[in-house]
């Protein structure tokens, strides 16, 4: 994509969303060693179609340099492991699988949802293109092949294997430039009735909740059912029904099949499809106005972390979050306000978060070092990791988020 073309249509791309000028890039976590060097950055410029309304960035790299060896594991989030059994028994109760099934995940990380479908003994094959996260996978005895999707992997899936009747593509479709191969791939690879769910986060959350902190360069596309179903018409498919999540903020799942499939159009996908239109999101004008609001966050972030320096008070964070390097980086914030973030995933452990150069310890330091104020950064987990860590209150510690709003508690 050109910085002046829509990825989707092609139109021009004429109307900011948000700029938040150059950040380092949100999972390429930093080797201590190589400290003393600034991180490269790229343009984080959010734009919207006025054709399609596809919410998007402009390419600042190709996927392989993001994801061909990637930090985030999927089943270090318990809830969202719980999230993808309740979905996977959902999903075979739903469209009745079996043995003789076959379900395909694209993005499937390390196992976190296709290993209740093979507890289930129902075929699976994932399809991730991080080798380093594939393999982990393979451990727990998914099938798993290491690429990236779209047609040309579809048709080799199809010859090799055989058509899906479920596809799952969880919080990826985001993540690809190339939007329409990504669709044609799922086109090819349903069974005549077969299903494909996407999920992802609403960017109408995003926008009436100032969830700016969910932009990042590996998040190419931010979505509204509008856009979606933009896509899938382009390619012969359509939705038949949505739900409407809390995970990631608020997140949707859209239920998809062939345009000739036999699933009948639910009245809560109608519903939502007017919602969006009642909000404007055919219009460009309802975009105007988000700028301001990030300013606000910001302003509000700044201030509380300036207040903390003031009075002696010593500030740490949890979670070594994409969302929470958004924040950090367009706020210019770095271990001079935050001495460390403390992180569950051992393979983020002892490095230093993008842009800030904040170290990232092991849950186990926060005990040690008592911090006054613990920020939680993945704001969709604060309950768990709240739960998880309400031994601050031995010390008279208090959790913080600052999206979308300040909360001190």
């Amino acid at each position: 994509m050109s910085e002046q073309n829509c990825r989707l249509c092609a139109q021009p791309l004429e109307q900011t969303l948000v700029d938040l000028g150059e950040t380092a890039r949100a999972n390429s976590y930093v080797d201590v060693e190589n400290s003393d060097h600034a991180d490269p950055t790229y343009p984080l410029h959010v734009r919207v179609c006025g054709a399609c309304f596809l919410v998007q960035i402009e390419d600042t790299a190709a996927p392989h340099e993001i994801f061909s060896d990637y930090a985030y594991f999927s089943s270090y989030s318990t809830t969202w492991v719980e999230h993808a059994k309740i979905y996977a028994t959902q999903a075979q109760e739903k469209l009745g699988l079996n043995e003789n099934s076959l379900v395909v995940e694209v993005a499937s990380n390390d196992g976190y949802l296709l290993q209740h479908f093979v507890a289930d003994n129902i075929p699976v094959l994932g399809v991730e293109p991080a080798a380093n996260i594939a393999i982990v996978a393979e451990e727990k005895g998914i099938r798993t092949r290491v690429e990236f999707f779209g047609q040309t992997t579809a048709q080799d899936i199809v010859s090799s294997i055989g058509k899906a009747d479920l596809t799952a593509a969880n919080n990826v479709l985001a993540h690809v430039p190339d939007i329409n191969d990504f669709m044609l791939g799922f086109a090819t690879i349903l069974k005549d009735e077969g299903v494909s769910t996407f999920e992802f986060p609403h960017l109408l959350n995003l926008m009436d909740l100032t969830q700016f902190d969910t932009i990042y360069h590996e998040h190419f596309s931010y979505l509204s059912l509008l856009a979606v179903e933009h896509c899938l018409s382009r390619h012969q498919m359509r939705a038949f029904d949505v739900e409407q999540l809390s995970t990631h903020g608020g997140s949707l799942r859209v239920w998809c099949c062939r345009e000739h499939g036999s699933h009948q159009e639910t009245e809560a996908l109608q519903r939502l499809r007017q919602l969006e239109w009642d909000r404007g999101l055919n219009q460009l004008s309802a975009y105007h106005g988000f700028t301001a609001k990030v300013e606000t966050v910001r302003e509000n972030f700044l201030n509380f972390l300036s207040t903390a320096k003031a009075e002696g008070k010593s500030v740490a964070a949890y979670g070594a979050a994409a969302k929470g390097n958004t924040l950090l980086n367009y706020c210019g914030v770095t271990a001079e306000s935050i001495d460390f973030v403390a992180d569950a995933n051992p393979h983020k452990q002892n490095k230093l978060l993008p842009g800030s150069h904040i170290p990232i310890y092991s849950p186990d330091y926060i005990k040690q070092a008592k911090p006054d104020y613990l920020i939680i950064l993945p704001w969709n987990l604060k309950d768990e990791i709240s739960t998880l860590a309400a031994y601050i209150r031995e010390w008279n510690g208090k959790f913080v988020v600052a999206v979308p709003e300040m909360i001190i508690w």
